[in-house]
C-alpha cells in the first residue's frame, strides 16, 4: 500500500512564500510522475505542477508560471512545491499525487490547507 503524506502549508500574508513537502511511502512503484494539485472553495480541483519522475520534465498551469516550483529528490520519494509571490487566490487545500500508470494520478495525500491573506 502506497502513502503519500504533505506537510508544510499554513497561513501566510500576500507576497509571502511557502514550501510543501510529500513523501510517498509503502510498496512505491517507479513513478510515471508526482504532481501538485490545488481545490479551492466552491472551484474545481486542478493541476498546479508536475514533476515527469524519469526525465525530470516539469509542467506548470499559467496561474503559478514564474511563482512556483516543483523539484524532487527520487532517493527520498519526496517531492516538493516552493510557492514564492502568494497571492490570495493561491489560497486552496493543496494535494500531492503520484502516477504509477502513465496518463493518471492513482495514488493521493490527504491534502494540506494553503492560506494566504491580503
Amino acid at each position: 500500500q502506497v502513502q503519500l503524506v504533505e506537510s508544510g502549508g499554513g497561513l501566510v500574508q500576500a507576497g509571502e512564500s511557502l514550501r510543501l513537502s510529500c513523501v510517498a511511502s509503502g510498496r512505491t512503484p517507479v513513478w510515471y510522475a508526482m504532481g501538485w494539485f490545488r481545490q479551492a472553495p466552491g472551484k474545481e480541483r486542478e493541476l498546479v505542477g508536475s514533476l515527469g519522475w524519469i526525465q525530470g520534465n516539469t509542467y506548470y498551469a499559467d496561474s503559478v508560471k514564474g511563482r512556483f516550483t516543483i523539484s524532487g529528490e527520487r532517493t527520498k520519494n519526496t517531492i516538493y512545491l516552493r510557492m514564492d509571490s502568494l497571492k490570495p487566490e493561491d489560497t486552496a487545500v493543496y494535494y500531492c499525487a503520484a502516477s504509477s500508470r502513465k496518463g493518471e494520478y492513482n495514488h493521493w495525500g490527504q491534502g494540506t490547507q494553503v492560506t494566504v491573506s491580503s
